[in-house]
């Protein structure tokens, strides 16, 4: 039972041991920064003093010199130049997705006009062929709200002719 709990109390110390990671830093002002937070990557290698182990400094988080500048006491006047060049990837980052989301929309509305000419172009080509039967002289007829059979009469057949006409106008351009 006493190797357990001794094993139990070497374990809680070497993870209390990673918690307590700090990183030690001289920045461009000359003054000490103490952080749990990577440097920035501005800093240069020498001027890193103490650095958790296994931890690699070539990826350093983009919010790092915010975080730091807080953490350490430092001016914010400090960290606005250091935070520049990660803005200025932060703005190409929201320009691509902006144009991307532009060429999504052009492409949307491209695929609706073309949807919306291919109606048109079927509506165009049915309204022909039904100028065509009427001009015949064919006899038509249609079915009633009864579900009764009717012959159309010379006045039906203007009006439907009226009514075809109308659509050839605005779909056949």
């Amino acid at each position: 039972m006493k190797s357990a709990r001794a094993l139990f109390f070497a374990l809680a110390m070497a993870t209390s041991l990673t918690a307590a990671a700090q990183y030690q830093w001289i920045d461009k002002n000359g003054s000490r920064v103490y952080s749990d937070v990577a440097p920035p990557a501005d800093i240069p290698a020498k001027n890193i003093l103490k650095q958790p182990r296994g931890s690699s400094l070539t990826a350093p988080v983009a919010a790092a010199p915010a975080q730091a500048a807080p953490a350490a006491g430092v001016a914010s006047a400090a960290s606005a130049p250091a935070s520049g060049p990660a803005t200025a990837g932060v703005d190409k980052a929201l320009e691509e997705k902006k144009k991307q989301a532009e060429a999504a929309e052009a492409a949307k509305k491209k695929a609706e006009e073309q949807k919306l000419a291919q109606a048109r172009a079927e509506n165009c080509k049915r309204a022909r062929e039904g100028k065509a039967t009427l001009d015949s002289g064919v006899r038509m007829a249609r079915t009633n709200e009864k579900g009764e059979r009717e012959v159309l009469d010379d006045t039906q057949r203007a009006a439907e002719l009226k009514r075809i006409n109308g659509i050839i106008q605005s779909d056949c351009k």
